[in-house]
């Protein structure tokens, strides 16, 4: 009889524990491991979906004859235009919006890239958030560093508090093309956010 209790026992204490692990991982992360006020956290976001800002910027998620590609796909970034400025003079950019979850400020942003040949490259990462009324963004990170490192490679921007509930945030990287045929490969893109204190 003492032999059935204690199996009947350790039968319920491993179901409970296996019932605990299973609900904590139907918790989202930031139940499991929530952010501390203060503390730093990265965010990686789906950096497949990027949009040329002008007709000179083309992307794609397949490589071409001279993308170097190491393996990993990522999103191909094209230009039969050379420079860093498209039609009528505008920014040669890819960009996107972003969206932050509640509670967390955006203090810069982590690219990480490949370059099928460094003479073409990131030259900027721009952060703007739109205005109310939404005619036009405000600049709020302007890292006008050149990456021309040629790759594989996550690189940092400089760091800024910028307050997503104030406003929509889009998010752009200004591309510089040396030479016709080549092509810049976005691997990852990720947010550094602050989680800010509250109650």
């Amino acid at each position: 009889m003492k032999l059935l209790r204690r199996s009947s026992d350790r039968f319920i204490r491993i179901c409970a524990i296996g019932l605990f692990m299973y609900v904590g991982a139907l918790l989202p992360a930031s139940a499991q491991s929530p952010t501390p006020p203060g503390r730093i956290a990265i965010m990686w976001i789906n950096h497949l979906d990027f949009l040329p800002g002008d007709g000179t910027v083309s992307v794609s998620s397949f490589p071409g004859p001279t993308a170097v590609v190491h393996g990993l796909s990522g999103l191909v970034i094209r230009s039969g235009f050379l420079g860093d400025t498209g039609e009528g003079g505008v920014n040669k950019v890819v960009e996107k919006g972003l969206q932050v979850p509640p509670g967390f400020l955006i203090t810069g942003v982590r690219v990480c890239y490949e370059l099928a040949n460094p003479r073409s490259f990131i030259t900027q990462i721009r952060l703007a958030q739109v205005q109310d009324p939404p005619s036009s963004a405000l600049v709020l990170l302007d890292d006008g560093t050149d990456l021309t490192n040629p790759g594989p490679i996550c690189v940092n921007s400089a760091s800024t508090p910028i307050d997503p509930s104030l406003g929509a945030v889009r998010l752009s990287l200004r591309v510089n093309f040396g030479g016709p045929g080549d092509e810049i490969v976005l691997r990852a893109v990720a947010l550094h956010l602050l989680r800010r204190p509250g109650p």
